[in-house]
């Protein structure tokens, strides 16, 4: 038999298990499942092992709005947050309602039965759910393919080549020669870490990307939350973490060649003035066009300095047997490569909807506030910033998808779809952003309009005020009234 709930969750990550809980405290009388593709919670943070995997924000904003961040490390470590998501959803009983190996494979609407059923494999073979409401919070990229681009020689290589997002168990560099290809936060995290153990670590990219140090500590953070109550104390951080972030964004955007030489002169106070930061360490775009990645405690400068690592910019012409051969005809050597090179967009699992036997093209579609799309009903994604952390935003998303629910069933409606009207609307990317892995699937992503609400605001606070605040009504169609019961023959 198929099962029905009111809601399904997909994603047992951190987002799907804060979903879960503003869902039971805003929502009680809505039942629920989440569907997990894994055998474990956590999604990105059960997901990736590699060495000195931590977040790349800090964690008063990466951390839930409702339950406070309590450890000393604001950068905290991968297995900190796996815990953090595992006991918030052991505490809220959400874990039991945590539907594990079953990796949905489709999903379709039925106006007349105001539905979705939603199809899933499980190691027992496919089974099928139905739900009032459907909520995709399976994150942005593949779980099971990485970006990693073919070089030549790959196959010559005699030692071995990882990718981050697949790192292996067993695999020991200890006094081995390690190069890392990428410069992003994935290769930022591991050079330091592997530097430990390593006989050298190379970071190889082909252009810098800003490189920013902060305490892994927050000072105030920990003062306060010595002298205040929990909730209070993680408040006043969360709100001072985000007006500085928003404060910094809208610096990088007003102006640009200011805040990129206060990066540069904080990079060579760390480095020293004879460290060519010119070439390794200035980036050919502006702050904000693409991630910060964040280094805590100035960890990869450090060992840069001590002269554990080394870092390269240039491009790779081949692997060969014993290494990588670049273009300017430097040769690195090399026992383990590493390929950091990114991952693989990835929205809705890959999922196209179905509409009333319709499939939906999602790049032809437009973004409403973020979180659900024109003309497909009763379906909610979560995406976070590109600019700050990704929470924030999914907390948000998961509180309005709740004022949603409670309208529909205060007017006694089944459906919630968003509606362009008559106006019309201009049609532009769906981010405002120049990272790769981005850029590489553009065309297939949906697409944001030139107004509210078809427009992300990419601000925190401008979304408290539409996401909590704002009119449910803005843009969106609440119809399909469940139809009267039959009359029962005396």
């Amino acid at each position: 038999m198929t099962e029905h709930v009111d809601v399904i969750i997909v994603g047992a990550g951190l987002s799907g298990v804060g979903a879960a809980h503003h869902l039971q405290r805003r929502c009680p009388n809505r039942s629920y499942l989440i569907l997990e593709a894994r055998a474990a919670m956590g999604g990105t943070w059960d997901l990736f092992r590699y060495p000195g995997i931590r977040s790349d924000s800090d964690m008063h904003t990466l951390g839930y709005n409702f339950r406070p961040w309590t450890k000393a490390k604001a950068i905290a470590d991968g297995p900190s947050i796996r815990e953090y998501i595992e006991d918030t959803a052991r505490e809220g009983g959400i874990d039991r309602r945590i539907r594990f190996n079953h990796r949905v494979t489709g999903m379709s609407w039925s106006t007349p039965d105001a539905c979705w059923t939603v199809t899933a494999e499980t190691p027992e073979g496919p089974v099928s759910f139905t739900a009032n409401f459907l909520h995709m919070c399976s994150g942005y990229y593949d779980y099971e393919r990485g970006h990693a681009p073919q070089f030549a020689g790959q196959e010559d290589f005699a030692g071995t080549i990882v990718h981050p997002q697949f790192w292996p168990e067993d695999l020991d560099y200890s006094g081995k020669r390690v190069v890392v290809v990428g410069s992003g936060a994935t290769a930022v995290t591991l050079v330091p870490e592997m530097a430990k153990r390593a006989a050298s670590v190379t970071m190889l990219q082909r252009s810098p990307t800003y490189v920013v140090s902060r305490p892994a500590q927050d000072s105030m953070a920990n003062w306060l939350r010595a002298k205040l109550p929990q909730h209070a104390a993680y408040g006043i951080t969360r709100w001072k973490n985000v007006l500085f972030g928003m404060v910094f964004y809208r610096m990088t955007r007003k102006k640009p060649e200011k805040v990129k030489q206060k990066l540069l002169d904080q990079v060579r106070e760390h480095l020293g003035p004879d460290y060519d930061v010119a070439t390794h360490f200035t980036p050919r775009y502006n702050p904000w066009d693409q991630r910060l990645c964040l280094v805590p405690d100035a960890d990869l400068f450090d060992t840069i300095k001590a002269g554990k690592a080394e870092v390269v910019t240039d491009t790779i012409e081949r692997f060969t047997q014993d290494g990588i051969k670049l273009q300017s005809g430097r040769t690195l050597p090399a026992d383990v490569i590493v390929t950091a090179t990114g991952l693989e967009v990835k929205l809705l699992s890959g999922i196209a909807p179905v509409v009333d036997g319709e499939t939906k093209d999602l790049s032809a579609a437009l973004q409403y506030k973020g979180m659900m799309f024109s003309d497909i009903p009763n379906l909610a994604f979560t995406f976070g910033y590109t600019n700050a952390s990704w929470t924030l935003k999914a907390d948000l998303v998961a509180m309005y998808l709740c004022r949603v629910l409670n309208t529909m069933k205060k007017r006694g409606m089944r459906q919630a779809t968003p509606r362009i009207g008559a106006e019309p609307v201009g049609v532009e990317p769906f981010v405002d952003f120049s990272s790769g892995y981005i850029q590489r699937v553009a065309d297939q992503l949906p697409k944001q309009g030139n107004r509210k609400p078809w427009r992300l605001n990419q601000n925190y606070a401008l979304d408290v005020m539409a996401l909590r605040f704002g009119s449910v009504d803005d843009s969106m169609e609440f119809s399909n009234p469940a139809p009267p019961r039959a009359r029962v023959a005396a």
